[in-house]
Formats: structure tokens, C-alpha cells, sequence
């Protein structure tokens, strides 16, 4: 019967989906940092890439 009463509890307890949860919204914001930081390095690197060849004479 202890294995039924555990299995019972098991199936009650919602601890786990919630660790689930928060583990998908972490990353999410994780993904949307790493193509944030993507986009803006290549704005950044193309910015500086004009005011070398314009502004420096390059």
C-alpha cells in the first residue's frame, strides 16, 4: 500500500509543473537576449564599419 500512497501523491503534487514553468520562461528570455544582443552587434559593427570607410577615409 506505501507504493499506491506514494503514487497517489505523485500524481497530486504540482511542485514539478511549476519548476517546468519557470525552466520554459527562463528560456525564452534567455533566446530573446541572445537575438537581441545578435541584432544589435550587427547594427553596432555596421555603424562602425560606415564611420571607417566615411568618416575616416578608409
Amino acid at each position: 500500500m506505501t507504493n499506491l500512497k506514494k503514487l497517489l501523491r505523485l500524481l497530486k503534487d504540482r511542485s514539478g509543473a511549476t519548476v517546468i514553468e519557470y525552466c520554459l520562461i527562463a528560456g525564452i528570455i534567455g533566446i530573446a537576449i541572445v537575438g537581441g544582443a545578435t541584432v544589435m552587434g550587427d547594427k553596432t559593427n555596421g555603424t562602425f564599419t560606415t564611420l571607417n570607410t566615411q568618416g575616416f577615409g578608409g
